[in-house]
Order: C-alpha cells, then structure tokens, then sequence
C-alpha cells in the first residue's frame, strides 16, 4: 500500500503515535487510507449540505474495508462573486483546489481519494488534482439545486440576475422582484440550470470518474444522493484493490466523450476552458480545435436553462447523462469501450432509456445538428474565442456592428445601464482575461442586463460567461489584451461582424490600420500587483490553452 510510507516499519513509531492521537487503531492503520476531500463551506448553497455527503462516502469506504480520512477544499461561490473583484477569484480558486488536495493527499501518502465537490471552479479543481496525482480517485458530487417557482413558472438565479435589467428598464416592479428573489433558489445544491457546475458534474459521469447520477440527481433528493455517495466509498476502494487510477480513465477518448455530450446538452463555455486543463493534468493534449471538430459532427438535443425552460430535475427524470451518451452513441461520436470507475461507458448506457423525448430528443430529431457550443476564429480571434450557440436567438446568429470599447466589467455595466448601448453596438469587453482581470471574471451581469432590458447587441471579451449567461455573447478572446491581443486595439467606431455559422470572428479593419495600432499600443498597469492574483497573473496561460498556470 502507498500508505505504508507513513504507517508501517520501525521508522514509523513517531507517525504511529500521531495517528494514535486521533483515535485510529492499529486495526484502521492496517487497512487502506482513503483521503475523504470535502469541499463544505457555509457560503456556497452547492455545498451547505457536503458534511452529509461526506459521512455517507465514509460509511461506504469503511464497509468496504478502508480507513476514511476526512480533510478540506476550499470554494468561491461564482453567483456571489459575481459583479464584483471577488470574481477575480473564482476561475484562479481552481488552482489553489488543485494544489492544496495535491499537498494533502501527498504528504500523507494516501491509498485513494474520494473528491467531493458541487460547483463551478471546485469541480475541475478536483478532476485537475485527480489527474495530477493518479491514485485511484472517485468523485462525487452534492447534486443540483431544484428549480424555484414564480407564478406557476419554473426560476433560477440566472432568471435573477436578469432581474435586474428589467426593474432598471421598467418592466418589473421592486415588490415583484423581492417576491422572486424569495423564490429562485429553493433550497442546497449546485444552481438549477445547465451552468458550469450542473455541466461539470455531468461531464464527470461521461469522463468516467463519477457515477451515473452525479450530475442529476437533486440535492434534495437525500436518500437518493446518501446512496450514490456510499457507493462511490464502496467503489475508490475496488479501485485501490485493481490498481485502477485517474489516467487509465481519463483518457483522449474520455474527453471526445465528454465534448461529444457537453455539445449534445449545450453546456457552459466555461467547459472550454475546464475540459483542456484536466485534460493537462491527466497528460493529455487537448486543443480548442477538438471542440470545433467534435462540434461540427455533434447534434444539440437538450435544450436546458438558460438556453430552454428544463432544468436538472426534468434531465434527471428522463433518462440522465446515460441516456444523452446513447443517444450521442448513434452518431459514433462515444468510445462505448472507454474506461469508468466502475466498467466501461458501454455497460452504463446498455440498459440506458429516454423517458422524455421532450427533454431529450433523438439525434434524427436535434434542435442542431451540431453541438451547442462553437469555436470561432479570425483576424479578433486568430487563437480562438467561443460562444454558446444554443443560447443565441437565430436573429442575432449573425450580426454585425460598430464597437463600443469598455476596459473593464465595471465600466460596462455603468454604460448599458446608462442608457450608452443600443441596437446596432458590439459591446467590447477587454483586460478581463486570466492575466488582465486578472483571473478571467465571468460577464454574468452585463450579458443579464442586456438580455433583462431587452437588448439586441452582441457582447464580445476576452474575459468568461457564466453558465448562465444567454445571447450573442463571444468569451474567451485569444489572444488576450494584456498580451497586446487584437481585442486592444479595438477602437469606438470600428465595425464588427459575428458569424456564428461560419465560425468567423472578424474586426472589419485593415491589417495595415491594425499594424500601426499594435505599435502604438502600450500594456497597462498590471490591476493586481501583490498577493496570489499577482502571482497567478504572472503564470497564467492564455484561455485557449485552458488558462492553466505554467
């Protein structure tokens, strides 16, 4: 056992005795140990309700024979981060997960490890350090937050952040508002809709490092998540016993498989930045091309909030991520041989069924016949940016406008409210990507504002979205403007055209008028120039690279 390092021989009197301390007895210190990371706090809703999670895993490893060892993973909540220099945190939160689990289960030579996150940048965090390691590893998750309901309509916290755009404009009185905000978030789990985390958890499942349910059972549904969380104790250790680890799972035809089913289901956009960096840590190459390749044979057959009205209960009940992967599987888009922790992808989706083509259509029957997320490129873009499709209306699938520039989310956000942004602008966001924001914040307020006021524009960044962000809205800009990218050299004025069919993101300026705009332009002031964002700013790569820190 790779325990023994720290347990067993002569060598070992000192460490024997601090186990002791806690009350491990020499029969615990004989079996496995099974590192138990658990990402509760009490500041996000996705992980209010982790402790129960986490006993429920301990009895499942114990009865399995193995010795659980419970330690924490800290967490940003995306939704309160939002708007403000707390989300400068969330995306570089996930590095600090990463390094931290790795330090823990490291220096205390664990057998195994069950993760056990809930949300945005917790997730990945988790997978990245699951790769890093590779001890044998199961995730679980705490599951998704029900649907609120408002006035016989199902809501969530993205039908809130839009909210707001609608009392500013008048269309929504403050009492109602108050009324809804009581309404939207009902109770603990990862929010409603197909944002990141709801994506993530799902695409756990299609990985092979979660099992099936993990990212559509509700929270709410206890009995049901006590279950999944004792059976994935029981599983980490079937794996410790095979030797079965992260990389023998986390293969490229395991990411193909998640690509496949994150277009299939018109996932987060943050996906394309979360998906490269596991895929890093696992020693797998994967570029920001493989989404445009898979995406161009995938079809788009879950239309889920915020793109649509389902929300994860309604996935849940029809047939959960299994029946999207068999469904996907017609296409021959998933390695049905790919490794799981517990059998192959084939065994989980044979007996796999959709009970509610309503929810999940048939591939013959998709909303697209292509994924929901495209990559799209050009003289803005030459390394890449990317946009969530299925949550754009078909009259703005094309569109093109004159720029108005905006240095940072805030001044965005005063000038649309402002009454500064109207039909016909391309709102351009810039020095908001993982070395200018620094940290990449996610544009959740400006892209509700506009969509609550009713506005037609398209938002361009090199910046993020939420999950829960819908539109003509263009993330990720590479390169970025910190690095004198063609996103700075944008002036007011200028015209822009997005062409969401043909992948084209093109400034309608000269390469000469750019040529000299390159040479006039100075970087500015770093916004952060002490502490970790320093430091992440330093290190941090581009985001079509996964905004990994090298």
């Amino acid at each position: 056992m790779r325990s023994d390092v720290v347990k067993k021989g002569v060598t070992r009197i000192a460490h024997r005795s601090l186990f002791h301390a806690m009350g491990y007895r020499d029969e615990d210190l004989k079996k496995p140990l099974i590192g138990v990371c658990n990402a509760f706090n009490e500041i996000i809703p996705g992980h209010i309700h982790l402790r129960d999670i986490a006993e429920a895993v301990k009895l499942g490893v114990a009865a399995a024979g193995g010795t659980p060892i419970e330690f924490p993973a800290i967490g940003v909540c995306d939704g309160i981060a939002m708007g403000h220099r707390g989300m400068s945190f969330s995306l570089s939160s996930r590095e600090l997960i990463c390094d931290s689990i790795e330090a823990v289960a490291t220096a205390h030579a664990f057998d195994g490890l069950v993760l056990i996150p809930n949300c945005d940048k917790i997730v990945p965090g988790m997978l990245m350090a699951a790769g890093r390691l590779n001890i044998p590893t199961v995730v679980v998750s705490g599951g998704p937050m029900l649907a609120g309901r408002h006035n016989g309509k199902n809501i969530s916290v993205s039908t809130m952040f839009e909210a707001a755009g609608k009392v500013g404009s008048g269309q929504m009185s403050q009492d109602e508002l108050h009324e809804m905000e009581l309404q939207a978030c009902p109770g603990c789990g990862s929010c409603a809709g197909l944002f990141t985390a709801n994506t993530m958890n799902c695409l756990t499942e299609v990985l092979g490092m979660g099992l099936p349910g993990n990212g559509t059972v509700p929270a709410a549904y206890t009995g049901m998540r006590r279950m999944l969380a004792k059976t994935a104790g029981e599983v980490v250790m079937d794996l410790v016993r095979k030797d079965i680890k992260p990389r023998d799972i986390m293969t490229p035809d395991a990411f193909e498989n998640a690509i496949a089913v994150d277009m299939a289901i018109g996932g987060s956009t943050n996906t394309a930045l979360h998906l490269p960096a596991i895929a890093h840590e696992a020693g797998v190459d994967l570029s920001l091309d493989t989404f445009d390749q898979i995406s161009r044979k995938a079809a788009y057959i879950c239309k889920m909030s915020p793109g649509g009205s389902y929300h994860m209960q309604d996935l849940n009940e029809a047939g959960g991520i299994s029946a999207v992967m068999k469904e996907v599987a017609k296409l021959g888009l998933i390695h049905t041989d790919a490794m799981t922790v517990t059998g192959t992808i084939g065994d989980r989706i044979k007996n796999a069924k959709v009970r509610n083509r309503d929810v999940i259509h048939s591939v013959d029957n998709a909303y697209m016949h292509k994924g929901g997320i495209a990559v799209l490129k050009g003289n803005l873009a030459p390394l890449g940016s990317v946009i969530k499709e299925s949550a754009v209306d078909k009259d703005l699938l094309v569109y093109e406008g004159t720029a108005k520039c905006y240095d940072s989310e805030e001044d965005a956000i005063e000038a649309i409210l402002g009454g500064e942004i109207k039909e016909g602008h391309v709102v351009v966001i810039r020095y908001e990507g993982p070395k200018g924001g620094p940290g990449m914040r996610e544009m959740l307020n400006p892209t509700a504002v506009i969509t609550g006021m009713g506005l037609k524009v398209a938002l361009l960044t090199d910046g993020r979205f939420s999950g829960a962000s819908r539109g003509a809205c263009v993330g990720h800009i590479s390169p970025e403007a910190m690095e004198g990218g063609p996103i700075a050299l944008v002036h007011d004025g200028d015209k822009i055209k997005v062409d969401i069919p043909n992948r084209k993101l093109e400034l309608e300026v000269s390469d000469e008028e750019l040529a000299k705009r390159k040479v006039a332009w100075k970087q500015p002031e770093p916004k952060v120039k002490t502490g970790y964002l320093s430091r992440y700013a330093r290190l941090v790569t581009s985001a079509n690279t996964g905004a990994v820190m090298k």
